[in-house]
């Protein structure tokens, strides 16, 4: 069964221009070598640039949980914590009759 998984990031000021390419990159290589993710959306306000906000879908739990144990999303946790100030996860299922 689908599951969204949304993240909103609160960045340090002035830590989007470091950030960006990188949460670009997760992405990118998220779709592309992880059959299970078939959704990644990178999403800014222009008025908050400091807030980003992800949208995800996966195959399932288990998909998530290959992501969360990929060697690129280990790679762009570590080479970000210094510039997020918050990060909130909400996992979302899908509900069908």
């Amino acid at each position: 069964m689908t599951l969204a998984v949304v993240v909103r990031f609160r960045l340090h000021p002035g830590g989007a221009e470091r950030f960006m390419p990188l949460m670009h990159e997760n992405a990118a290589t998220s779709l592309a070598v992880e059959p299970g993710c078939t959704r990644f959306d990178v999403l800014t306000d222009p008025g908050r640039p400091d807030e980003v906000f992800l949208y995800e879908l996966y195959d399932d739990r288990a998909a998530f949980d290959v992501h969360l144990r990929s060697t690129h999303f280990r790679a762009f946790d570590e080479a970000t914590s210094n510039l997020v100030a918050e990060k909130h996860v909400e996992l979302f299922r899908e509900v069908g009759p």
